[in-house]
């Protein structure tokens, strides 16, 4: 008897037991989408080779959070792989802190760049170098200049053509001169002087409208102004199609001018009829 009871119990044991690849198909922890996925249309379920119940646990990928993508390839042996979701919000970087300066490392900066210029330099240029605010650049810079003319330099920081440079002072303009140029002088002539000052003062303005002022024909002259760079044409006049004239930024970069309105007035030495006779030659 006991052996008999021992063979129906290795009997029972062998028609109980169920091979491994088929051992997932009895487990409910699989996603009822898989199991739809893998019974193709209008069939069974296709048999999976042994290790397919493994590969069908989801792979994680880098910097995705469990369930935050899609499965793919549910039924065909490879697996389930999140994939990023492209509907997330994106994280912004933050951008990089704004440098701290002191009031005196801020004054040095500025002096350090105002040394090397060749041409006048705008206050925004000036703050987006420095990644400083445009207020605070602005009052150092005025700051600056006030404190070059209170001790005397030989120096002045003026605001000139819309921005900052260095300028030497007045006073020592002979000084500077001698050593520059040293005999070599290249100046305007008298011609050339008189016709800057009337584009100067009536710009935009024709050259019959200079001529009739200056009296003498000055289209040579206006040439050699443009090709200095210290005239240059704006247009044409809508009566008469005629070119007009007006000085540059290097006109007032070389006269250390802000703007033309800076210009000292003109009036106290203009003959009273001198728009009579500029009309009058039109």
């Amino acid at each position: 008897m006991g052996d008999e009871k021992h063979g129906d119990s290795l009997a029972d044991q062998a028609a109980a037991w169920i091979p491994p690849w088929e051992r997932h198909r009895e487990t409910p922890a699989e996603p009822v989408e898989a199991q739809a996925a893998a019974v193709p249309r209008g069939g069974e379920p296709h048999p999976e080779p042994p290790g397919a119940a493994e590969s069908h646990h989801p792979v994680a990928v880098p910097g995705e959070s469990a369930g935050a993508g899609v499965e793919a390839g549910a039924g065909t042996g490879v697996g389930r792989v999140s994939v990023p979701d492209r509907g997330r919000p994106r994280q912004r970087v933050p951008a990089p802190p704004v440098s701290v300066l002191d009031d005196a490392e801020l004054r040095a900066a500025l002096e350090a760049i105002l040394l090397v210029v060749d041409e006048p330099v705008a206050e925004t240029t000036l703050a987006d170098v420095l990644e400083q605010p445009l207020d605070r650049v602005q009052a150092m810079l005025h700051a600056i200049s006030t404190g070059y003319t209170t001790r005397g330099h030989g120096f002045e920081l003026r605001r000139a053509a819309g921005g900052w440079r260095l300028y030497t002072r007045p006073e020592y303009a002979g000084y500077v001169e001698r050593f520059v140029l040293d005999g070599q002088t290249v100046r305007l002539t008298q011609a050339a002087l008189e016709t800057l000052a009337v584009v100067s003062y009536k710009q935009p303005v024709t050259r019959s409208r200079i001529s009739a002022i200056r009296g003498v024909n000055c289209d040579g002259v206006v040439r050699t102004l443009v090709s200095r760079g210290l005239v240059e044409e704006c247009g044409t006049e809508p009566e008469t199609g005629a070119h007009l004239y007006r000085t540059t930024t290097l006109f007032l970069e070389k006269l250390g001018l802000d703007s033309i309105t800076d210009l000292p007035p003109l009036a106290p030495f203009l003959p009273d009829d001198v728009e009579d006779l500029a009309d009058a030659s039109r």
